[in-house]
This record gives C-alpha cells, sequence and structure tokens, in this order.
C-alpha cells in the first residue's frame, strides 16, 4: 500500500527572487493541431551529465537535471497517477481541485500552488523548489513555461485525464519520476481491464446509452471520454450524432425531450469527483430527481431498472477504465455475469492510491 509522506523543504531566499513573478498567469491560446505524442522510452535520454530528456504531450522536448525527486502536479488526475506509480511522495505542490477529490492525499493549503489549471500562483511555485512542473494541456502550460523559465523551472504537458493517450502519460510520467515499474504496474492494470471488456463485447449488439455529467441534462459527444468509454464498454451514445464541437471534452446540454425520442436502455449519471463518500442521501436524491422527470416513465431505461448513479472518482478513474467496466457490466450482463467491477475499483483504490476504501457501493449505485 503507497501512501504519500510529508516532506520537509526550504528555498533560501525564495521571497526575494518571486518578487518579479505574476501571482496568476492567463491563458495562452493552445495550438489548434493535435496536441499529443507517441511517448515512449525511446522518447527519453540520460544523457552523461545526468540530465534527462522527455518529449511531453505537446510534442515538446523538455530537459530534466535528473529524475525528480520535488514536483508540483496539477489537475487530479496526474496526482491519482503519481501516486499509483509510487512518486507520490516526491509531490509538494498540487492544485485545490485536487486536494478537494483526493483528501487520502492530506494535501495542506501550504502546498496549493493554483486553484485550477489557470489561476496558478508562480511565487508559492517557485517557493516549492520543485524540480518540475506537471500541467494537462487543457492548462496553462504555455504561460507557466514563460513565468518558470527564469527560474530553471521546466514544464512537462502530461495530461492524465486523456483516454487516447493513457499509456504514454504513464510511460512518461514514469520517466519523469524515475518509476518505469510502477507506470508498467499501471499500464498493466489498465490493460488487464480494457483486455477483459474488449473480448466480452466483441459479439454484442450496441445498446443506446444516455451519460449525464455532472448537471442534468448535460452529455458527452463524440470524442469525449464520456463517448469513449460508452463505445469501449459495447454502447451506443443516444447523442452519438451530435459534434459541435471536436473538443476531447465535448459536452452539450440536450433538450430533455430529446432523451425521450432517443430512448435510452441504459443511464448513467455521474456527480462530480471526490474520493470522500458523499452519502446516501445524495444517491437517494439523485434517483428520485431523475426517475421523476417528465415523461421520463417511459422511458426504457427506467422501465426496465437500469439507471445508475455515480461518484466521478470511480467511474472516471484510471482514465475512465473502471468506467468502461462498470458500464459494459450493466450493458451485458450475461456476458459479465462472473465479473465483479467493485473488485477493480477497490484493487485500483486500496493497491494502487493507498486510500482508505468504505466498499464499492459508496460510489456507485443502481437506482431502484
Amino acid at each position: 500500500m503507497r501512501h504519500r509522506l510529508p516532506r520537509a523543504y526550504a528555498f533560501a531566499a525564495a521571497t526575494a527572487v518571486v518578487l518579479g513573478v505574476a501571482g496568476c498567469g492567463t491563458v495562452t491560446p493552445e495550438d489548434t493541431g493535435d496536441g499529443g505524442s507517441d511517448t515512449t522510452s525511446s522518447d527519453t535520454a540520460a544523457t552523461g551529465d545526468g540530465t534527462l530528456t522527455v518529449v511531453d504531450d505537446a510534442g515538446r522536448t523538455v530537459e530534466l537535471d535528473g529524475p525528480a525527486e520535488r514536483a508540483v502536479v496539477l489537475n487530479s488526475y496526474g496526482n491519482e497517477f503519481a501516486q499509483a506509480i509510487g512518486a507520490g511522495d516526491r509531490v509538494v505542490g498540487y492544485d485545490r481541485v485536487s486536494a478537494s477529490r483526493l483528501p487520502y492525499l492530506g494535501i495542506g493549503d501550504d502546498e496549493i500552488v493554483s486553484e485550477n489549471l489557470q489561476e496558478i500562483n508562480y511565487e508559492s511555485v517557485v517557493a516549492l523548489d520543485p524540480d518540475v512542473f506537471i500541467i494537462p494541456r487543457n492548462g496553462a502550460w504555455q504561460e507557466a513555461t514563460k513565468q518558470l523559465e527564469s527560474f530553471d523551472i521546466p514544464v512537462v504537458v502530461a495530461t492524465a485525464w486523456d483516454f487516447d493517450v493513457f499509456h504514454e502519460t504513464v510511460d512518461l510520467l514514469g520517466e519523469v519520476f524515475a518509476e518505469p515499474e510502477g507506470a508498467a504496474q499501471v499500464s498493466g492494470f489498465y490493460d488487464e481491464i480494457f483486455d477483459l471488456v474488449s473480448e466480452r463485447v466483441a459479439d454484442t449488439e450496441p445498446v443506446r446509452v444516455y451519460w449525464e455529467t455532472e448537471e442534468p441534462y448535460l452529455t458527452g459527444l463524440p470524442g469525449s471520454g464520456f463517448d469513449q468509454i460508452i463505445v469501449a464498454a459495447g454502447g451506443e451514445n443516444v447523442f452519438g450524432d451530435l459534434d459541435i464541437s471536436g473538443d476531447q471534452q465535448a459536452e452539450t446540454t440536450v433538450d430533455p425531450a430529446a432523451i425521450l425520442e432517443r430512448d435510452p436502455e441504459v443511464v448513467v449519471h455521474e456527480f462530480g469527483p471526490s474520493a470522500e463518500p458523499t452519502g446516501q442521501d445524495r444517491f437517494d436524491t439523485l434517483a428520485d430527481e431523475l426517475t421523476g422527470r417528465a415523461g421520463w416513465n417511459g422511458v426504457s431505461a427506467v422501465a426496465d431498472d437500469r439507471v445508475y448513479v455515480s461518484n466521478g472518482w470511480a467511474t472516471s478513474g484510471l482514465s475512465k477504465a473502471l468506467g468502461a467496466l462498470y458500464l459494459a457490466t450493466w450493458l451485458h450482463p450475461e456476458e459479465f455475469a462472473d465479473v465483479d467491477p467493485g473488485d477493480y475499483l477497490t484493487r485500483w483504490a486500496v493497491d494502487f492510491q493507498g486510500a482508505d476504501f468504505p466498499g464499492s457501493d459508496a460510489y456507485i449505485q443502481k437506482v431502484g
């Protein structure tokens, strides 16, 4: 079981050297091209002077003084990955969202350097004296690169929320922290899940799915992680014909009447992620709200008791691999009769996150 360990740190004259640094960065528009990369072990090189060169998710070649011993990691998914590969004790700075979603990391206020992926306090970053600053590509990485360059703090773009670059991201973090074995274990667990899912759903007919995230009638579009796990689980996104932006996190609020017309066979409502259980009242309230919507008594999913409510920490965990497994068991119960997805969630929580785990029912429940 891995646990995050507190680190003592000192950065002499930090206050003096950061006076010229802006407290918060503004977001520089991202490149409109494909920000991904095929980062593999061949993209990393250790030089004779001990420095380490990696290629990040923005396709940039970044040189580090060596494997990171002190890192600032923004984004909860990135912090989950760092913990999972065995590098959680080397993270010294976080965003507030990570602190909220991952209470088992024990993040203190003095370790929070940003409110989110854009509002970054660079004075706080510099004061922590990190070897590397890690941020996903939908964060203000261009601004961070400019602000931290004069302090010799390299910025690495690693996008842990992106289903499409899971292996590249895990490998990249394994290289940055010199944890290749830990990275291989995480990748192996992910592959174990998707090998199981793909094998079992291979000869099944797609089942119509409406996946709602956080807000009423807010759903994922093609290219989003939610659409990807629906397809991977042997489902058909009932709004899969909509494509308003092509963004990998594209979501839109749909007309309630359109849901009735498309008649999903399975409905999933995922609320905001938090490893802290939200209590049974949250599930009961959402269940009543979903099934009580006008006209929903005629929706196939409601009539057949195939409505599910989940905490996003569980179903979006491990780049949504856990969500894909849960969904596959709901869509194709006969093919997964011998599979308990809760066993996999338990492994992720206990073995890879070192978190106390109250049981899968605290995070995912069937309505009714």
